[in-house]
C-alpha cells in the first residue's frame, strides 16, 4: 500500500512541476491588435517557445489543448489566431474562411507572433520555434523561411515550399509528420521536400505513417483519427523539440 502511495505521490508532484496558466493576450500586427492563447510553463523560466498555428477550422479546443500540453512540457506557446475570432464547424466553412485569409496579413501575424514572443522577459530569445497542423503545418514551415533565427519547426501534414532559393533560408531544424495516405500532401511530395533539404546541409527528420491520411493526430477527425500513429507523433515532437529547444 505504501509503494502505490509513493507511487501516486510521484505522478502528482511530476504533474503539477509541469503546470501551465493560460490566459488570452492582445499585440499589434501592422495597424491591427490581434489576440492569442499564451500559455506559461509554471516556474521562473526563461524558457524555450513555440508560435502555435491552427488547422483550417480555427483556433479551435483541440489547439488550445496542443498548445497546453507543449506548454507542460516547458515551453510557452503563443496560439495565434489567423481567422480573427471565427472558428469553422463544417469543412466548407473551413475551406471559405482559410481561402479568405490575404496572404500580407499572415504573414505579417506569423512575424509579429515571433516579435511578441521575444518580448517577453521569461522567453528564451534563442530558443524559438514554431508547430502547426494542416494549414498551421504550412504556415509553420512559413515561419522557419521568414525568421532566419528559428530554431526548430514541426510541420505536421502541412504544406511544402519547394522553391530551392527559398528552402536554403531555413536554419531551423524541421520535423515533418505525413500521412501516406494523404491526396494533398503526397509522399513524393515529402520526400521531394526532404531531398532538397538534405541537399542543402538542412537538419530534417520526415516521417510518413503508410495507412493514415490527412489530420490523423486530431480525433475529431472521425474517419480519418488514427491513434497508435498519433501517439508516436506526439513522441517525436517532444523529442524533437526538447533536444533542439531545450538542449
Amino acid at each position: 500500500m505504501k509503494k502505490i502511495f509513493g507511487l501516486l505521490l510521484t505522478i502528482l508532484c511530476a504533474v503539477s512541476a509541469f503546470a501551465a496558466t493560460s490566459k488570452t493576450v492582445s499585440y499589434k500586427s501592422g495597424d491591427e491588435t490581434v489576440q492569442a492563447v499564451l500559455d506559461t510553463p509554471d516556474g521562473k523560466g526563461p524558457f524555450p517557445a513555440l508560435v502555435v498555428i491552427h488547422e483550417w477550422w480555427g483556433l479551435n479546443d483541440w489547439v488550445k489543448e496542443q498548445a497546453m500540453k507543449l506548454a507542460d512540457q516547458g515551453y510557452v506557446t503563443l496560439a495565434i489566431d489567423l481567422y480573427r475570432g471565427r472558428v469553422a464547424t463544417t469543412p466548407e466553412e473551413a475551406h471559405e474562411i482559410m481561402r479568405g485569409v490575404p496572404e500580407d496579413r499572415a504573414a505579417r501575424d506569423l512575424k509579429a507572433a515571433i516579435a511578441f514572443l521575444q518580448s517577453q522577459p521569461n522567453v528564451r530569445k534563442d530558443r524559438l520555434g514554431s508547430i502547426g497542423w494542416c494549414m498551421g503545418g504550412g504556415y509553420a514551415l512559413d515561419v522557419a523561411l521568414q525568421e532566419p533565427t528559428l530554431k526548430a519547426t514541426v510541420i505536421n501534414y502541412g504544406h511544402l515550399a519547394t522553391d530551392n532559393d527559398a528552402l536554403k533560408k531555413i536554419n531551423a531544424s524541421v520535423l515533418g509528420l505525413f500521412g501516406g495516405q494523404d491526396r494533398g500532401i503526397t509522399p513524393q511530395d515529402v520526400q521531394t521536400f526532404a531531398t532538397q533539404m538534405k541537399n542543402d546541409g538542412k537538419n530534417i527528420q520526415v516521417t510518413i505513417y503508410p495507412d493514415a491520411g490527412h489530420a490523423f493526430e486530431n480525433p475529431n477527425n472521425k474517419g480519418g483519427y488514427r491513434e497508435k500513429d498519433a501517439a508516436d507523433a506526439w513522441a517525436r515532437t517532444v523529442k524533437f523539440l526538447r533536444e533542439n529547444l531545450q538542449n
